[in-house]
Parts: C-alpha cells; sequence; structure tokens
C-alpha cells in the first residue's frame, strides 16, 4: 500500500507548482519533500513530474494520478473541518439581507430565540427591498420571496409565500361578495405596485390560469400599507397571509374567492456558493428552516 503521506505531498507540489512552496506550506524541507515524490514514483515506477530548472509540469500518468491524490487531500480537509465544525461554536458576525415586510414582522422576531442559542454570533440584519448584491456587499446570506430564485447562487426553499385575495367584512356588507373572477370588475381592487400587475390580476383556478382585469382607486409600493387599507374597507387586494395571517384568522379580514389564487412563490435563503458552508450561516439556516417550514405558522 503507497504511503498515504507521500501522495499528500505529491498532490501539495501540484498545486503550489514548486517543491520549495509545496515544502513551505508543509512546513518542512525541500528535501524532504523532493525524497517524498522519488519515493512515490518509485513504487509506482512511473514519472509523476518532469522537472526543470524553470518549470515543474505533469506527466500524462501524473495528471491522472493527481486528481485521485487531490480528492483524498480534499477529503481529509472535509473531515478535519467536520471535526471542527462539532467542537467549534459559531463566532463572528453574520450579515443578512431581508425585505421590509418580512424581515420586519417574522425575521427579526426569529433573532433573539437564535442569538440566545449562540451568544458568541454577532448578526447584522439589513431590512430593504432591494436586491443586494452578496459578492459586493459581503453578505452571508439573503432571503428573497420569489418564484425563481436566480442563476450563480445556492437557494434554499425555506417556506411557501401564499397571497389570499382579501377584503374586511364591512367592505363586502357595503359592496357585496364577488362570486366568480368576472366580478372582480365592478369591485375596488387596490394594486400592490411593487409586483407591477398592472390592470390584470393573474389567478390560478379550477379551470388553470386566469387574466383577470381590474382596476382601483389605491396603488401602493407596500404590501404592510396596503393591508391597513384593506382593514379600513377601501377595497380589496392580493395580500400575502405573512401579513395578514392573524387577521384572516381572527375575522377581521375576509378570503374571497378561495378558489382562485396567485401562483404560489417561496421563502428562499440563497448564499454564495460554498461548499465549507460557514457554520454561523449553516446553524442560521437550519434555524430558519424550522421556524419557517414547511407549513408556515402564519398560515
Amino acid at each position: 500500500m503507497h504511503d498515504i503521506n507521500d501522495m499528500l505531498v505529491f498532490a501539495q507540489v501540484v498545486k503550489e507548482r514548486s517543491f520549495t512552496a509545496a515544502a513551505t506550506r508543509l512546513n518542512v524541507s525541500k528535501s524532504r519533500v523532493s525524497k517524498s515524490v522519488s519515493r512515490l514514483e518509485g513504487m509506482l515506477g512511473v514519472r509523476l513530474l518532469q522537472r526543470s530548472t524553470r518549470r515543474l509540469s505533469l506527466t500524462e500518468v501524473g495528471e491522472a494520478y493527481f486528481e485521485h491524490c487531490d480528492r483524498i487531500l480534499e477529503e481529509i480537509n472535509l473531515a478535519e473541518d467536520t471535526i471542527s465544525r462539532l467542537h467549534l461554536e459559531p463566532r463572528g458576525t453574520l450579515k443578512i439581507s431581508s425585505s421590509v415586510a418580512f424581515g420586519t414582522l417574522h425575521v427579526a422576531p426569529a433573532l433573539p430565540g437564535f442569538m440566545a442559542l449562540y451568544p458568541d454570533l454577532s448578526v447584522d440584519l439589513t431590512i430593504s427591498d432591494r436586491f443586494v448584491d452578496l459578492v459586493e456587499e459581503g453578505y452571508d446570506l439573503a432571503l428573497r420571496i420569489t418564484a425563481e430564485p436566480g442563476l450563480n447562487l445556492v437557494a434554499r426553499k425555506l417556506a411557501p409565500i401564499r397571497r389570499k385575495i382579501c377584503a374586511s367584512p364591512s367592505y363586502l356588507a357595503s359592496r357585496g361578495t364577488p362570486l366568480s373572477p368576472s366580478e372582480l370588475k365592478h369591485h375596488n381592487c387596490l394594486d400592490y405596485s411593487y409586483l407591477s400587475t398592472g390592470s390584470y390580476w393573474r389567478l390560478r383556478g379550477p379551470a388553470g390560469d386566469i387574466a383577470v382585469p381590474v382596476s382601483g382607486t389605491l396603488r401602493m409600493n407596500d404590501d404592510e400599507a396596503l393591508s391597513q387599507a384593506v382593514l379600513g374597507g377601501v377595497g380589496l387586494a392580493l395580500l400575502p397571509t405573512f401579513i395578514v395571517g392573524k387577521e384572516l384568522q381572527a375575522g377581521k379580514l375576509v378570503e374571497v374567492l378561495p378558489g382562485y389564487v396567485p401562483t404560489e412563490r417561496f421563502l428562499y435563503a440563497v448564499h454564495l456558493p460554498n461548499r465549507h458552508l460557514p457554520l454561523k450561516t449553516r446553524v442560521f439556516l437550519d434555524y430558519l428552516l424550522e421556524r419557517f417550514g414547511p407549513d408556515p405558522y402564519w398560515d
């Protein structure tokens, strides 16, 4: 059986493209590195490296052998990292971003419990409806409500985000309750301008997807503010249940046309691709998943 240490030394030489740099990285002498590679070549009976005074290159056999050695090195590092994570508590600062409404109503209230579990961890929460750049702005994690989480990011689905057509009992008593989507044209349908739904509500019903023409006297770019107008009896609106779940349960709002709902979106936690996800990010993801999904408490 080959000496695994010689295999790892060989892999480090290839990674550093230098015997000297590999020796420095491994904190051993250059002669020891050279002997390890020579011993490995002698045991295999092949030449792995082409050496010259100016450059170091892999032979064809060496290139194939390096792939296996590198994989072993990576697995060893992963094993050591796993052990470290079992013994170390999350530390440092966790920088996260969330939309205004969801961040205010659900992320901020979740933080005291999370921080009590990990007292050595600090949290920097940015509440904004702007899509932050995780790379440029140094965020560990962003919470986004969307149908598609986007490319070049790792996305973990945390919970479904549902919207319902809502109205106050006083509005329905005054204007009547629509019994079919076509009757919405006779009602004051308030618009959430941030989603740019325009003059149509796109709903999914028993017969499939439909686009229902609507109009109203009020447009807002904030769901939470829009819900206050609906509670005040101004009109109907498509509202997310994470904002109005309590009001629906208490009867302060009524769901209209329950058989017709918008396409479901989801709450995603997105982060940069990283095989070794930092422990602080991993534990926060697990905490949110347990708190929010898959059956959200607000529904």
